[in-house]
C-alpha cells in the first residue's frame, strides 16, 4: 500500500484514502475519495466483469447507501461514476439475475433502479458520468441522471429496452426528452438504437466525446471535476438547485405515469 502511494505520488495521481468492501470477494463497488489536489471528489468504481457491471441486486443496495452518504457529506464536492471494468460501463439489469427472482420481486427492483437514478440526480453535488465501453439500458440511464457524461468516442450505448418488451423504467423517458428534446429520444427509445460516442456529442447525449485509451474518459471527467472544485460550493450548489427545479418542473407527475405503465407491464 505504502510503494502504490509513493507511485502514484510521483505519477501525479491522487492516492486512495479509503476503499470500503468485503474481503469475502471483490467488490462490485468501490468509493474512492482523492486527496492532494483533487482532495473533494469522490469516484464511484463499478467493478462487476464476469456481467459488464450488470446491475444485480447486491450492485443496486451498494450504490443506494453510497449515494445516501454523499447526500449528507460535507467535505465532497464533486462525485464521478465510473468502470473499473475494460469495455464495459454499465450493459444494464442483471437479466440472469432476474431471471431467478419471482415475479413480485422485479418491480421493486426497478423501483430500486429508478431510486438510485433519482438520488445521483438530486445530490446536492455535480456529479460526472465516465462511458467507455457498452452502456445499455439502464447503465445508461444511471448515466443520464448525472449532470455532466463523458464518453469515449467508441463507446456503445442505447435505451434498448424495447428489444425485450419492456421500456425504460429508471428515468429515461423522462431524462433523455430533456436533453434532446421529445421526437428524437422517441426515435431512440422505439427502435433501442445503439449509437457511438461521437453521435453521443452530436445528438447532446453526452457532453463530450474523447479519443485515447480506456481511461480517456474518465481523464476528462477527472479533468473537469478540478474545474468545479476551486468554484464557490455554495453557488454550484445553489445554481445546481434552480437549473434541475426549471427542468423537473413536472418530475413528481411523470415519476407516478411511469412508475404505472410499468407495473401495467
Amino acid at each position: 500500500m505504502l510503494t502504490h502511494g509513493i507511485l502514484s505520488t510521483r505519477l501525479g495521481i491522487s492516492p486512495i484514502l479509503s476503499l470500503r468492501f468485503s474481503s469475502a470477494e471483490p467488490p462490485c463497488l468501490t468509493v474512492q475519495r482523492l486527496e492532494g489536489r483533487d482532495k473533494g471528489i469522490v469516484v464511484f468504481r463499478i467493478n462487476r466483469p464476469k456481467t459488464k457491471n450488470a446491475i444485480s441486486k447486491e450492485l443496486i443496495a451498494r450504490l443506494h447507501q453510497e449515494a445516501d452518504s454523499l447526500a449528507t457529506d460535507s467535505d465532497t464536492r464533486v462525485l464521478i461514476l465510473k468502470s473499473d471494468v475494460p469495455g464495459a460501463f454499465c450493459s444494464g439489469a442483471d437479466l440472469k439475475e432476474r431471471k431467478t427472482m419471482p415475479q413480485s420481486e422485479v418491480g421493486g427492483l426497478v423501483k430500486k433502479l429508478r431510486g438510485f437514478a433519482d438520488k445521483i440526480s438530486l445530490l446536492p453535488i455535480p456529479s460526472i458520468a465516465a462511458l467507455d465501453g457498452v452502456a445499455f439500458g439502464g447503465g445508461l440511464e444511471f448515466a443520464l441522471a448525472c449532470d455532466i457524461r463523458v464518453a469515449a468516442s467508441n463507446t456503445k450505448m442505447g435505451l434498448t429496452e424495447t428489444r425485450l418488451a419492456i421500456f425504460p423504467g429508471a428515468g429515461g423517458c423522462q431524462r433523455l426528452p430533456r436533453l434532446i428534446g421529445g421526437s428524437k429520444a422517441k426515435e431512440l427509445i422505439f427502435t433501442a438504437r445503439i449509437f457511438d460516442g461521437k453521435e453521443a456529442e452530436r445528438m447532446g447525449v453526452v457532453n463530450s466525446s474523447v479519443e485515447g485509451g480506456p481511461e480517456a474518459a474518465y481523464e476528462k471527467a477527472l479533468e473537469l471535476a478540478r474545474e468545479i472544485i476551486p468554484r464557490g460550493p455554495i453557488g454550484v450548489k445553489l445554481a445546481k438547485v434552480v437549473i434541475d427545479t426549471a427542468l423537473r418542473a413536472d418530475s413528481e407527475v411523470t415519476n407516478r405515469v411511469e412508475e404505472q405503465a410499468y407495473d401495467r407491464k
